[in-house]
């Protein structure tokens, strides 16, 4: 089993629970071992009273000696059941009757006031009290009264010390995790929800996504899948309305050719025409708009660029008429890259149609590229008049077509859109900058 790392919530929550089992472990042991303890002492009252029989028999001795103390025995005996003697150091009576040897055995086993006392004896426990004012003199012993003896432990403060305090405490820890947990859960499930809503730009807070556990990991998700639908979404629209605007205009004409157009070949001929730009413009959206939502996984292989270069040249030139010396190619057989072939060719074709497309009659259209560490860096120059810095990005939205910059009216600005798209399938990237003169268009491919 593989553990989680550093900063898995799972460490944040054990450690949780570890403190809390240990601090429930030492304050319920500690208290109750307090509690119990303190439970087996002699209480304030008996305490003062015990130690006032004592100031009593110390002036009993100091006022009447041997009789002084007979008399007080007997006073105490009267109210206070328990056997007492008087004695002095050397654990004599100092009373007028010698003490038995029985009573010598009570004296063996002796207790201060501040020990404790338990029930658990078979005998009332004995109690000395040294005389308050001269305890040398002599101490009063005296069995404890049976009213004074400590309760011992009370169930009532077990149950509260060993029940209550822990199930309070295990409250307070579900509080804790639930606020770990809530919080940040709750906010996910608002954003949720608000997407859901139809708000596209719904985000996570940035103190929940710069989470670097699961709920961090989670956010952002959230906000990756959040933007990937909001761009889609966009994409989409924009697509809709662009492809409704562009097929008015060859409809347009189309109704005017079929008002005006006498000929039936002539007719025919536009209707051809304009189908076929329609059927082209349809297929090129539908095309866009698959690679860009369905985001196919495209199997890859061993492409040698220069011998696919040599096939688009070919084609290239049957379609314009160009000479294939207007469309060199600098690399050699060494340079292959790891691609998709028809996905690769489709780029490069949509690349060279849209460089001829924009180069003056005469020009040449040039591929040429090095090799860099893990890739191959490519590039497409043409001779045109390149675009301005500002639009170098925009050629490759859809349906941007910069016809006030550069020659050429054919298209629909659809090509570098496409060659974008599937370039990055691969895991390559495109790009375009102005050479001097014309435009180049960069491409950076994984190598063999």
């Amino acid at each position: 089993m593989k553990l989680p790392g550093g900063h898995s919530l799972f460490w944040r929550l054990a450690l949780l629970q570890v403190g809390f089992c240990v601090s429930i472990i030492w304050l319920t042991h500690s208290w109750a071992e307090y509690v119990d303890q303190r439970s087996y002492f002699l209480s304030p009252a008996a305490r003062e009273q015990l130690s006032r029989y004592a100031e009593e028999a110390e002036r009993a001795w100091r006022s009447g000696g041997r009789a002084g103390i007979d008399r007080w025995l007997a006073e105490l005996g009267r109210h206070e059941p328990s056997w007492a003697a008087v004695v002095g150091p050397d654990l004599r009576s100092l009373g007028s009757r010698p003490l038995l040897d029985s009573e010598y055995a009570n004296l063996t086993f002796m207790r201060r006031i501040d020990w404790p006392m338990s029930r658990r004896m078979t005998d009332l426990p004995h109690v000395s009290l040294p005389f308050p004012e001269n305890p040398e003199q002599g101490r009063l012993v005296v069995q404890l009264p049976e009213r004074f003896l400590p309760s011992g432990s009370d169930l009532r403060i077990q149950l509260f010390i060993n029940v209550l305090v822990p199930g309070l405490l295990a409250l307070l820890l579900c509080g804790l995790i639930y606020r770990q947990l809530s919080r940040p859960l709750a906010h996910l499930r608002a954003q949720a929800n608000a997407l859901r809503g139809d708000r596209l730009d719904a985000r996570v807070a940035a103190e929940v996504s710069a989470r670097r556990d699961e709920l961090g990991e989670l956010a952002r998700a959230f906000d990756h899948m959040a933007g990937r639908l909001e761009g889609t979404v966009a994409f989409q629209r924009q697509l809709l309305r662009d492809l409704s605007h562009e097929l008015r205009t060859p409809l347009s004409r189309l109704r005017v050719a079929a008002e005006r157009e006498a000929d039936t070949a002539d007719l025919r001929q536009r209707l051809e025409h304009e189908v076929t730009g329609m059927e082209k413009l349809v297929g090129d959206t539908l095309e866009l708009v698959w690679l860009d939502t369905e985001r196919p996984v495209l199997p890859l292989e061993d492409v040698q660029v220069a011998a696919l270069w040599e096939v688009l040249r070919e084609n290239a030139c049957f379609e314009t008429g160009w000479s294939p010396v207007q469309l060199p190619c600098a690399l050699g057989p060494e340079c292959r890259v790891r691609g998709h072939l028809n996905g690769l060719a489709q780029a490069l074709e949509n690349i060279l149609r849209n460089a001829i497309r924009h180069s003056p009659p005469g020009g040449m259209v040039r591929l040429d590229g090095h090799r860099e560490e893990g890739h191959w860096h490519l590039w497409v120059e043409d001779q045109g008049p390149g675009v301005e810095p500002d639009q170098l990005e925009m050629i490759f939205q859809p349906f941007t077509r910069l016809s006030a910059a550069r020659p050429g009216n054919d298209g629909f600005g659809l090509g570098l859109a496409i060659a974008r798209s599937m370039v990055r399938l691969q895991g390559g990237e495109l790009w375009a900058e102005n050479a001097s003169p014309g435009l180049r268009l960069h491409l950076r491919l994984a190598i063999v």
